[in-house]
């Protein structure tokens, strides 16, 4: 059963909520919340969500990773050569079956990414040293929340899809 919430509750409130939320989109994109110092605006925004799920969740095939990041494999695909190209993911033979190709996160991605989710967390306490630690769970937790239901509703079978919270 669907509920039309532009007709329940403020509809003033839902109109602030999507402004903010595009201009969150925009600004985020023009810093790409990059962190600040030397590694500032340094990974693109797929390459940072594609190395976080490789080190999250270890080696697999490009199958799994487009799987699990709710992308299809072409995508993937795509976006992972200049990765491998530049060294930070490396493509391995499968143990059980030497033709399927495993990708990895190498030992230099490892660092790079090391580097960026350094550089991320220093730029989110930056923006939000005057709040108070609850007030950061509770804008995490929201965030999270928020995301999630946006990854169910892009799901084809309305199922859980799409980015899992970084850290």
């Amino acid at each position: 059963m669907s509920m039309d919430m532009t007709t329940v509750g403020d509809t003033g409130l839902l109109d602030t909520l999507q402004h903010e939320v595009a201009l969150f989109a925009r600004r985020a994109e023009q810093t790409r919340l990059g962190g600040v110092g030397q590694v500032r605006n340094s990974m693109d925004r797929a390459a940072y969500l594609l190395l976080n799920r490789l080190d999250k969740e270890g080696p697999m095939g490009v199958k799994a990773l487009a799987a699990s990041m709710g992308i299809d494999s072409s995508t993937v695909t795509r976006q992972v050569a200049p990765l491998v190209d530049t060294g930070l993911v490396k493509r391995t033979s499968h143990p059980e079956d030497g033709r399927a190709v495993v990708l990895q996160l190498s030992p230099r991605g490892q660092s790079r990414l090391d580097e960026v989710r350094s550089s991320r967390r220093q730029l989110m306490a930056e923006l939000t040293h005057d709040w108070a630690p609850e007030e950061r769970e509770a804008f995490c937790s929201l965030l999270t929340r928020f995301n999630s239901a946006l990854s169910s509703r892009m799901a084809p079978t309305g199922g859980t899809a799409g980015e899992q919270p970084a850290s």
